[in-house]
């Protein structure tokens, strides 16, 4: 997806930078920077691939080296469980979209992200087939909610499918470097053995830790090891699998369908439960129609459809808008709404607060719209 990175905004700026800064063009900076050293820059934040290894079959793990500009490397640093904007530029034009990091909290600032290539991807494709060593890439700053509390306790589960692993793995990385301090179960599926990613890292960690068990359910391949079983996720398996679900705190990431099903399996039986999809659940409600969008700071109206997603919408109006992770996860693209009723195409739920911010990726209007842009 083609989207607009935002450079940190929040480090400060040495005495030396804020009395050049008048006599600066960043973007000329910039230009002639990259000559000297491909990731220095005024402010941009830049990291370069620092190291390449297969994560499976069709998924590579990206070591990355963040420059200074980068806010993850000093004062805020990013936390095992989020996401980050990652770009590079494809046939000349920057293509970028959220990965999360597989690994945080490096003693040397470097960071890990594991993409998967995803058919019709084009950045998953081009980081998955062509990103090399030495390349540079556009960073965003960390985002996400769905990280370990600062004291971590109870009992825990991760049930995790697809990508849906890799801010789990991060995760758990995180509570194996501290010794494993609770007991935690990673329910983990993929169609295919050979689409598993981690599976000795994560078979070590659980001979290293008693307190840690991994599963790993296959749906299209029979099990053969003592740690594999095999089936969608449905109550059987996963009461085959967690006999205590009761007592679990329960952290739940794939597909968006999957994502839905584990709330509806879980979220009822669990202590607690938080969840991330990384595409789109089915949507519940499809709307009909058009309706009259109002932009009020150019003055134009637009006839857009109902049911599709305003920032879909808008840029086959020929609008440019700021965009990220297109999952209502980064709020890059949120803007205000003056009035009307729009709905989250998520959750299927109608708001019409007469004024209030909203996020466009995942939201449709259900009426007449008047929109700060």
């Amino acid at each position: 997806m083609n989207a607009a990175l935002h450079p940190a905004s929040h480090r400060p700026r040495s005495r030396l930078r804020r009395l050049i800064a008048p006599l600066v063009v960043p973007q000329v900076f910039d230009f002639w920077a990259s000559r000297l050293h491909p990731t220095w820059s005024w402010e941009r934040p830049l990291a370069r691939i620092v190291g390449r290894s297969e994560a499976s079959a069709d998924a590579v793990t990206l070591l990355l080296a963040p420059n200074r500009n980068w806010a993850g490397r000093r004062h805020e640093p990013a936390r095992a469980g989020q996401h980050l904007m990652i770009g590079a530029r494809i046939d000349g034009a920057l293509v970028s979209r959220s990965y999360s990091l597989s690994e945080a909290g490096r003693a040397d600032g470097r960071i890990a992200i594991t993409v998967k290539a995803i058919e019709g991807g084009k950045l998953s494709r081009h980081l998955h087939r062509d990103a090399r060593v030495g390349d540079v890439l556009e960073l965003g700053p960390a985002f996400g909610e769905m990280t370990l509390p600062a004291r971590v306790d109870g009992r825990w589960l991760f049930v995790a499918a697809g990508s849906g692993i890799t801010p789990l793995m991060a995760m758990t990385r995180q509570l194996a470097a501290q010794g494993m301090p609770v007991p935690l179960t990673l329910l983990y599926w993929a169609r295919r053995r050979e689409e598993l990613c981690f599976v000795e890292e994560l078979r070590a960690i659980a001979a290293a830790h008693p307190n840690f068990r991994v599963r790993f359910l296959l749906t299209r391949q029979e099990p053969r090891a003592a740690d594999e079983d095999a089936g969608r996720i449905d109550a059987s398996l996963l009461d085959a699998h967690i006999d205590d679900l009761a007592a679990r705190q329960v952290y739940a990431c794939g597909p968006g369908g999957f994502v839905a099903n584990a709330r509806g399996l879980i979220e009822a039986r669990a202590q607690a439960f938080a969840a991330e999809a990384f595409t789109p659940p089915p949507r519940a409600v499809e709307d009909t129609g058009t309706v009259a969008v109002t932009l009020a700071r150019s003055g134009r109206t637009l006839e857009l459809a109902r049911g599709e997603s305003l920032l879909t919408a808008l840029e086959a109006q020929g609008l440019k808008l700021n965009s990220g992770c297109r999952m209502g996860l980064c709020n890059t693209c949120s803007c205000g709404k003056s009035s009307g009723a729009t709905r989250h195409l998520h959750t299927g739920d109608v708001h019409a607060e007469p004024v209030s911010s909203l996020r466009l990726c995942v939201n449709s209007a259900t009426s007449d719209l008047v929109l700060d842009l």
